[in-house]
């Protein structure tokens, strides 16, 4: 197989955006490819990927094609992604696949979302149909409900507290401070984050993410490739990706990922790494609890122990082993559904070349990114270091 490295990555801030979809995306790409060391031009690239869900039912219909005209690679092959909020998670695959297989030399990988242009009604609507309809949807069940059943099974089986998922909030809500690209840049108290008002118990305000406009953008490229364009490249070392039953009442467990865990033990083994590897993870933390989740499902913590893991403060930048969300997460960076995945590895991107500013990590070697779809019935889940193996 092909070494695949990352040369270039960009994003647009998170947040409300009045720009149109393709301006937020051509945006990114812009950026990204400004990103390049070396001289590559848009559309020179092998294929493009992209990652959407077409929040609220714009352009559903050949969004790749619309959208990679705007951002100057018009006649690139191109193809749009839908897999819920994992959408640029598995475009990423998709592409690393394109250049491991040696099909393509250089490919563009992202995402965008608008999703602040619907009234509140239609937007539970189109983040809804990411669950089950049959079932959950249908009898009322919401996103935060579904997340609130995990939260509540987690405290019965192992004891952990709302005050752990407080302890989350707080510390994303901390590294946002220094992201010039997160949704919500504000210090927020544990007594404020414990106060909120409830959302669906025992989740509050402070345990969701916001919705978010956003696009982000990367583009890999070849072993051979990659050098003639970069001194530093980042390269992509292990890649993973699974699926589960859709609806919660299918699965045995609430509070474990059946797919998180499979693409982890996949990325890893391909990677030749473990968790203890790791010195920073961009997770799905869509809600706390599912930060909480994370945490144990790719072995940064004991099974039950992610209560205990956010109590000690292990995941805050350069005070435990492993840096938890440096860039504020969803739950604070923000969350533009089709682009989170990507947007996970620019963070990554940044990180392991040491250009993420105040928030960086201290001696950052080897990263993760965890791309959640939905309740958890996609994932995937990328391993990156600074060096090929």
């Amino acid at each position: 197989m092909v070494d695949v490295a990352m040369v270039g990555a960009g994003q647009t801030p998170y947040g409300t955006h009045p720009a149109a979809m393709k301006d937020m995306w051509a945006d990114a790409v812009r950026s990204c490819f400004a990103s390049i060391d070396g001289d590559l031009a848009p559309a020179s690239v092998d294929e493009v990927f992209l990652g959407s869900t077409a929040f609220g039912g714009g352009q559903l219909g050949n969004t790749a094609a619309y959208l990679a005209e705007h951002a100057g690679m018009a006649g690139v092959p191109a193809r749009r992604i839908e897999n819920a909020c994992a959408s640029s998670g598995f475009a990423l695959r998709d592409g690393w696949a394109a250049i491991a297989s040696g099909r393509a030399d250089v490919v563009v990988v992202g995402g965008v979302e608008k999703m602040n242009d619907l009234t509140p009604e239609r937007k539970r609507y189109w983040l809804g149909v990411s669950g089950d309809t049959e079932w959950e949807r249908l009898a009322g069940l919401t996103f935060p409900g579904t997340y609130a059943l995990m939260a509540r099974r987690h405290m019965h089986e192992h004891g952990s507290t709302h005050d752990d998922l407080v302890h989350i909030s707080v510390k994303n809500h901390a590294h946002a401070l220094d992201n010039p690209d997160a949704h919500l840049r504000k210090d927020v108290s544990f007594e404020k984050a414990a106060s909120g008002m409830v959302i669906a118990d025992p989740l509050t305000l402070y345990d969701c993410c916001p919705t978010s406009d956003g696009a982000a953008a990367v583009v890999l490229a070849s072993a051979d490739v990659a050098r003639k364009l970069t001194d530093t490249p980042v390269w992509m070392r292990g890649s993973g990706a699974a699926s589960d039953h859709l609806a919660l009442h299918d699965r045995p467990s609430l509070t474990t990922l059946a797919a998180t865990r499979s693409a982890a033990s996949q990325a890893y083994a391909q990677s030749g790494i473990t968790a203890s590897d790791l010195d920073l993870v961009e997770v799905h933390d869509c809600f706390t609890v599912a930060e909480l989740l994370a945490t144990e499902d790719l072995g940064l913590t004991e099974r039950g122990q992610g209560g205990v893991f956010a109590r000690d403060g292990e995941g805050r930048r350069n005070e435990g082993r492993t840096t938890v969300n440096g860039s504020g997460g969803l739950k604070a960076k923000g969350h533009p559904l089709g682009a989170t995945g990507a947007g996970q590895a620019v963070e990554v991107f940044k990180q392991l070349r040491g250009d993420a500013g105040p928030r960086q990590v201290r001696d950052a070697e080897v990263g993760l990114t965890h791309n959640v779809g939905g309740s958890g019935a996609t994932c995937a889940v990328h391993v990156f270091g600074r060096s090929v193996e």
